[in-house]
């Protein structure tokens, strides 16, 4: 046969094969669709448990067996939360606290990722390894040390103090680090070759081409910092100025709690971060797909 002959019989043989090796793909996509939405439908019933609490009654809370549907749909929930709670306050103080926190982390955590993943000095594996065992030790460790802090600082029962600890993560820093690592060298040596500085490489050709992991970084942060709650706690126990989170725990009583109230409060607090979540979704997903594959 000649080479033609050949190249023909290996084209029919591949036609010939395709169709099963669609079919037993097309199976495997659709045994993975099937797991997904079985997933996804257990992550949601949650929520739809919660929306469906706000609308009911105490007495059809309580009751045995428990009702799916309110039976008589009512707001008396969302009534007793806002009178129960100082919403606009806390909401503000909540508001304020996450820009604060969301803002200065992504700085701080995109200079010091830029640092581990370009910068050479000495001491940087050594300082980083330290960064990675801090991930290790429990959050809660280095509360009384971040309290001493703060109470020498004179901020104590302030907004600021509720931020300032949450600026500095060296989760963060790993994810920058990881993202910073991923982007080709010839592009930060077309910029030095042009005359530009270190500082003005990071800001105006590093950081861009990293924009989807500063939104996850920032989706992240915006979650744990609108719901944190053993820190407000701990440095602002009493005044004005506490977050949402506090306002909901008090609302969980010693002998007794309004779960509709409760439900219908979440509800509300819940809905800030869905809507940051839609509107930074695709550069989330884009930025938690290249986080941690490289470097």
């Amino acid at each position: 046969m000649t080479e033609i002959e050949l190249a023909i019989s290996r084209v029919l043989k591949a036609g010939r094969r395709s169709p099963r090796g669609r079919s037993a793909s097309s199976s495997g996509q659709w045994r993975i669709h099937v797991l997904l939405i079985v997933a996804a439908m257990l992550m949601v019933v949650p929520f739809v448990w919660e929306i469906l609490t706000a609308f009911k009654t105490s007495n059809e809370v309580a009751s045995l067996p428990p009702t799916l549907l309110p039976a008589n749909p009512t707001r008396a929930g969302f009534g007793t939360f806002f009178s129960s709670v100082p919403f606009w306050a806390q909401f503000a103080v909540s508001a304020i606290s996450l820009v604060l926190r969301v803002s200065g982390q992504v700085l701080v955590a995109a200079l010091a990722g830029y640092a581990f993943a370009r910068l050479r000095f000495p001491g940087r594996k050594v300082i980083f390894a330290l960064f990675l065992l801090m991930l290790m030790v429990p959050s809660q460790l280095f509360v009384l040390g971040q309290f001493d802090i703060m109470k020498g600082l004179g901020l104590l029962n302030t907004v600021p103090a509720l931020a300032i600890p949450g600026i500095f993560s060296a989760f963060g820093t790993f994810l920058m680090r990881q993202a910073f690592s991923t982007v080709p060298k010839e592009y930060e040596e077309a910029a030095q070759l042009d005359g530009a500085g270190t500082l003005r490489v990071f800001w105006k050709v590093m950081l861009p081409m990293v924009r989807p992991m500063l939104a996850a970084l920032a989706v992240l942060t915006s979650l744990y910092s609108w719901n944190d709650l053993l820190w407000p706690l701990i440095v602002s126990p009493a005044g004005d100025n506490r977050p949402l989170t506090v306002g909901l725990a008090s609302m969980q009583g010693q002998f007794g709690t309004d779960y509709p109230a409760l439900m219908a409060g979440a509800l509300i607090c819940t809905l800030p971060l869905v809507i940051v979540f839609i509107v930074l979704q695709r550069q989330f997903f884009a930025g938690i797909a290249s986080s941690g594959l490289k470097g």
